[in-house]
């Protein structure tokens, strides 16, 4: 009996053995790709690496652009350190001098100005001054012209011809000749008109505080010397609305003609101007001043002219082109 029973026992373990073999081998058969299938999933994975291709070329073609657009443009830009370099040398290692920025163009300005004046005597004269200069910052020629018609008398008239030339940011220097034709009173009755050619030197320019300053020296015939200053500043009330206080001064030091002028201070004038600026080129003004004039000395020629000097007012124009 109990023979039977081991070989029972013997039976079934021999059956579930082969029975866990049967199912291991048929679970490993199932997992497995078959011959069949590996065609399939090999055309699989090859069509996922050309969609993965197909993404991932655009990116790399315009990385490859990026890149090669930035190599480009360092290798033609020029560095820091030689644009600084090239700066440097540019600039002149010497004192800045700003008459090297004047251009070297040429140009014309002119100015007319006519007045009519009365003192306290009413005696009226028609004042006419013109200024014109023609050239370039640096070198310029100045015609000036001064002319005095008293009422019922002749007319006197000063005209310089000078050359001017740049010394300084404000100054020019000047030289040139001036003519000069007076009126001179021989008598009570009779008068006459002196013409002179005297040499001109001097400075143009403008002085500490903004004053527009002439100053010139003259040396004519029968040892005439004599100096002469012109100032005056703008004040501005406004745009169009101008104050100028202003200044001449004439001073003979020297004179043996005929008909001599007083030595010493032979004019002066200090007044104050008021225009109105309708624009640049068209300028009415009104003007008061103090005048004071030494006159000639007396000889065999001409009268002694008394010293005059009275308050005078008036009203004028002036044009500038």
């Amino acid at each position: 009996m109990r023979n039977i029973n081991d070989i029972s026992f013997s039976v079934l373990a021999q059956s579930a053995l082969a029975t866990t073999l049967l199912l291991t081998s048929g679970f490993s058969q199932a997992m497995a790709p078959t011959q069949e299938d590996m065609p399939m999933m090999a055309e699989h994975q090859h069509s996922h690496h050309d969609m993965m291709d197909m993404t991932s070329e655009p990116k790399s073609s315009e990385t490859e652009q990026l890149a090669s657009a930035a190599q480009t443009e360092l290798t033609h830009r020029p560095s820091t350190a030689n644009t600084l370099q090239n700066s440097a040398e540019q600039v002149p290692h010497e004192g800045h001098d700003h008459r090297k920025e004047h251009g070297a163009q040429v140009y014309a300005v002119t100015t007319i100005d006519s007045q009519w004046r009365m003192n306290n005597d009413d005696q009226g004269i028609w004042k006419t001054e013109l200024e014109s200069r023609i050239g370039t910052d640096e070198n310029k020629v100045f015609f000036k012209l001064h002319a005095d018609r008293p009422e019922s008398e002749e007319l006197s008239l000063e005209a310089k011809l000078l050359y001017s030339r740049m010394i300084s940011d404000f100054w020019d220097a000047q030289v040139g000749v001036q003519y000069r034709a007076e009126k001179v009173q021989l008598n009570a009755q009779y008068t006459d008109t002196e013409e002179q050619l005297d040499a001109a030197m001097g400075l143009h320019g403008l002085a500490p505080y903004f004053f527009e300053t002439n100053a010139y020296l003259y040396m004519g015939a029968d040892q005439y010397v004599a100096l002469s200053l012109e100032t005056e500043r703008d004040l501005l009330l406004s745009q169009k609305l101008i104050l100028k206080p202003y200044l001449d001064l004439s001073v003979v030091l020297s004179d043996e003609s005929k008909y001599a002028q007083k030595t010493g201070l032979s004019r002066a004038t200090a007044g104050l101007e008021a225009r109105y600026e309708i624009s640049k080129k068209v300028m009415p003004y009104v003007d008061i001043a103090y005048e004071y004039s030494k006159g000639h000395t007396e000889n065999l020629w001409q009268s002694k002219e008394p010293t005059d000097q009275a308050w005078s007012y008036g009203a004028g124009i002036r044009f500038k082109f």
